[in-house]
């Protein structure tokens, strides 16, 4: 299995062994208003998806945000936390390794597709003993078909988080939406080191300019409050846009809907 233990928060992850003995195993499971599973990790590969709500998972290598259009694909080994700032319903897919030869071997985010997302419905009914041959598990193995088909990214939905200390004030002022600097001076100033070294840190350790990572912290932000229930014009404005045109004219060019149709 893989070790990562550079994070601060992943150095001792829980290790929760999925004991069944098929190789496709469904679990349903409601969680309230800020519930948070904290790190561990699984003998199997693992679909994270929400029928209703949005959740954020994170790894070692940084933060993805999972609106109900999406699920996030979590190989076997990897060490990860999920946090529901809302009410989740969550539909979760363990995966042997055997079978989930064909699924992607990173971390990435699967479009959930009308099917998938009837199977991974359908998936929660199946009892874990169920019969070897019969239409359950062929339910199962069409999972697992779906998602070898699926299109997966590695980039939308996603944070990567710098590990470097000296920049650790900044991103969580950045996520947390807290009052905080909002020019690359500014922030030099209040954490002590130049701009370039920000800039630096920033581009080496996540492949983002901190202007574009800053960028996406603020959308990904903004789906959080929108699935909330937050109106576009309250959104708008807490993000510090002069007008909700503003801010749907970004929102539009990074996911290709309006705001307001998001989670239609």
């Amino acid at each position: 299995m893989k070790k990562h233990e550079r994070r601060i928060g992943f150095e001792n992850p829980e290790y929760q062994p999925i004991e069944a003995d098929r190789a496709v195993v469904a679990r349903s499971i409601d969680w309230p208003v800020q519930h948070e599973q904290p790190a561990h990790f699984h003998d199997r590969g693992q679909l994270v998806f929400a029928s209703r709500g949005i959740l954020n998972v994170t790894t070692e290598d940084g933060a993805w945000v999972v609106p109900p259009q999406r699920a996030v694909w979590i190989p076997m080994g990897i060490h990860h936390s999920i946090l529901s700032k809302t009410k989740v319903e969550l539909r979760t897919v363990y995966i042997d390794e055997r079978e989930a030869r064909t699924v992607p071997s990173t971390c990435c985010v699967i479009a959930v597709s009308p099917l998938l997302r009837e199977l991974l419905l359908t998936a929660m009914t199946v009892p874990p003993d169920y019969e070897r041959g019969g239409r359950d598990e062929r339910v199962m193995t069409l999972i697992i078909d779906e998602l070898s088909s699926a299109e997966a990214s590695a980039s939308d939905f996603f944070l990567p988080l710098p590990r470097d200390r000296r920049v650790k004030p900044i991103v969580n002022a950045i996520l947390d939406g807290s009052e905080a600097p909002a020019t690359l001076a500014a922030w030099s100033k209040k954490v002590g080191a130049s701009g370039r070294t920000i800039q630096r840190i920033f581009l080496s350790e996540t492949g983002l300019h901190f202007g574009t990572w800053k960028k996406q912290a603020i959308l990904l932000g903004a789906l959080r409050k929108l699935s909330d229930g937050e109106s576009v014009l309250n959104v708008a404005l807490d993000l510090g846009y002069a007008s909700p045109s503003a801010f749907t004219h970004m929102f539009r060019q990074a996911f290709g809907v309006a705001p307001s149709r998001f989670f239609d």
